[in-house]
């Protein structure tokens, strides 16, 4: 990895006492030259005391925001601070850092704007409902941009220092696929690096079986029809 670029780790936590250590470990180790800053999304746990424990780069927000709210704060630290790249990293131990160096590689050889850590670009997806749903945002996204994700709802993603800008100065950008479309729309470059995902360390995932059909609806409809009627920003 290129020492002279900066890049930073952003790690939005909501109640990840059991997991965190381990994730910041994994970055340590496997991604020595990548920075990173925790974002404590008003945890009710003792993610906080466990960070401060460890002497860990740490924002803390005093209420819950959701994962939006808490990237955003992650990119606005990351545009005062200068930072070349940002990466999108889960706290709850999925992500694998040592695919950072890939993303960035692919980055900058193809001059894209999104990298994607994606599962599925030299593997199928598997048979489940939430594939099936995946599925279907990809067909949105290539029916509305003219270019295919295979994985649209990976939440491990690479930004470049236009994005991070873009994410720090507009408030209703999300860390989601449809946002990824409406970006592509706007003349974002995105390209996909093939990852391996883990199970997550500790904890349970907010999205059940119901919420994950739903949450896939949602995006496949924003996708489709909500966010033609968003004015395309200049990046």
């Amino acid at each position: 990895m290129n020492s002279d670029v900066k890049i930073i780790a952003i790690v939005p936590a909501y109640n990840e006492q059991d997991s965190i250590v381990s994730t910041i470990g994994d970055l340590k180790n496997n991604a020595s030259n990548v920075d990173y800053v925790i974002v404590n999304d008003g945890s009710k746990d003792k993610t906080v005391k466990v960070c401060k424990e460890h002497n860990y780069n740490l924002l803390s927000l005093p209420i819950n925001l959701g994962l939006s709210g808490a990237f955003q704060t992650g990119m606005k630290y990351a545009l005062e601070n200068d930072y070349d790249y940002a990466v999108q990293f889960d706290a709850d131990g999925q992500h694998s850092a040592a695919y950072i160096s890939a993303m960035l590689e692919s980055a900058q050889k193809l001059n894209s704007d999104i990298v994607v850590g994606s599962r599925f670009c030299s593997q199928k997806k598997p048979v489940s409902a939430r594939m099936i749903g995946s599925q279907l945002i990809t067909t949105m996204i290539r029916l509305t941009t003219g270019k295919r994700i295979q994985d649209p709802t990976s939440g491990m993603r690479l930004f470049n220092k236009r994005m991070i800008r873009c994410f720090a100065k507009h408030n209703d950008l999300e860390p989601e696929p449809d946002t990824l479309s409406f970006l592509m729309r706007s003349g974002a470059s995105v390209s996909e690096v093939q990852v391996e995902m883990r199970e997550r360390i500790a904890g349970e995932s907010y999205l059940n079986f119901t919420k994950s059909i739903t949450y896939m609806l949602q995006m496949a409809f924003s996708i489709l029809f909500v966010q033609w009627f968003r004015k395309k920003i200049k990046l």
